[in-house]
């Protein structure tokens, strides 16, 4: 059975933002503990704490990232050329920081020596806390329009600049982002970990709890003046991909349109700013894994947030507003979204089912007394 080609551009539109939020839950946490590990961490003892609660999942969590990468590339290869133009330095950024994450883990305790120990801490700092930031400021850039235009071939032309992305909305969007990572971070943290360095990752998850509602209220705010898109033409659902096919206009408050039309939308930033006081209180009650929870309804809520404010349009330009890229004219071919849907259908449950198996198999608290126990096996 093969759905109809709009049907699938809505189903794939949902699927990349389902791979986004499990990205952001599942190696977000990952990458939460990585900012706090500096900071919660005192003693080397620590730190080997806090990154064996981690080390063993972490590049299998990493497969969200991969997947999305890939079905970004194969259900939106024009926004995938694009994007990777105008984000290049940005992208770059992303992958150097990353390059830590591996090297850290595996080598960061294979040499007794205060000082390379302590340079690989920082290293893993910057694979867990550049990451987020990046994406966030890539999301505030996409909420104000990227300049690029499309010749007639289809051929994209960025004319923006490295620096032009660091704005000052961008930034705020930047701090939302690390501030949400953080607190899924720090929600995990606590629960695998006891004492001393639970209840510093407590304070570090309730920081960034705070101030994930603060920066997310202001960037909320800020977006009302904020020029979004909105197409005035009539779109052809089923037509194949065309991005020079539509009119669009710029007007401020555009982006709250599908708020009006659908009030229940207004459900998802409540969500993010809930679930992020919510989990605060449950780190405080020591309710680790209902925090943790409670911290991954918040993500929830702040990326459907982005996607139900901009939806159709998943990147808007800002040079040449009609060649703005959107849900309908951006996609693969019917054929090619139908055979990822059901390979998707096969694979995603195999990734949950593993996923689940390995978290149950290393579930429980990680102690200094079992580092001290395990000094060549632990990380």
């Amino acid at each position: 059975m093969m759905l109809d080609y709009p049907t699938l551009k809505i189903i794939w539109w949902l699927l990349v933002g389902v791979l986004l939020i499990g990205f952001a839950i599942m190696d977000g946490h990952d990458m939460g503990v990585a900012t706090l590990l500096p900071f919660v961490g005192r003693s080397d003892i620590e730190r080997r704490v806090v990154i064996n609660t981690v080390g063993p999942h972490w590049d299998g969590n990493q497969v969200w990232f991969i997947t999305a990468g890939g079905a970004l590339f194969a259900a939106w290869p024009v926004v995938y050329a694009t994007a990777f133009s105008g984000f290049y330095w940005a992208m770059m950024l992303v992958l150097w920081a990353l390059f830590f994450r591996p090297v850290g883990f595996d080598y960061r305790s294979k040499i007794h020596n205060a000082a390379w120990r302590s340079t690989w801490d920082w290293g893993l700092f910057i694979g867990g806390a550049v990451p987020p930031l990046v994406f966030g400021i890539a999301f505030g850039n996409l909420l104000q329009g990227v300049p690029f235009r499309f010749d007639d071939y289809l051929v994209s032309t960025y004319t923006g600049s490295f620096w032009q992305l660091l704005n000052p909305f961008a930034l705020l969007a930047g701090l939302v982002s690390s501030a949400m990572i953080t607190l899924q971070g720090g929600a995990y943290l606590a629960h695998r970990t006891e004492g001393t360095i639970q209840a510093r990752a407590v304070k570090g998850g309730v920081a960034a709890a705070l101030i994930l509602v603060f920066a997310f209220i202001a960037a909320g705010i800020w977006l009302q003046s904020i020029e979004g898109f909105r197409i005035t033409s009539v779109i052809d659902m089923a037509a194949l991909p065309d991005p020079l096919a539509k009119t669009v206009v710029r007007q401020a408050g555009a982006w709250m349109d599908n708020y009006g039309r659908q009030p229940l939308l207004w459900l998802l930033p409540f969500l993010a700013m809930a679930g992020a006081l919510l989990a605060a209180g449950l780190l405080l009650a020591r309710r680790t894994l209902s925090a943790f929870v409670a911290s991954s309804l918040a993500v929830i809520g702040v990326i459907g947030t982005a996607g139900a404010s901009m939806f159709p349009f998943i990147m808007p330009s800002s040079l040449m507003p009609a060649a703005s890229l959107t849900v309908w004219d951006s996609v693969a071919s019917h054929l090619s979204l139908a055979i990822m849907f059901w390979a998707t259908l096969l694979f995603m449950p195999l990734i949950v089912l593993y996923t689940a198996w390995a978290y149950r198999v290393m579930r429980g608290k990680v102690t200094a007394a079992h580092i001290v126990a395990n000094d060549h096996s632990a990380y």
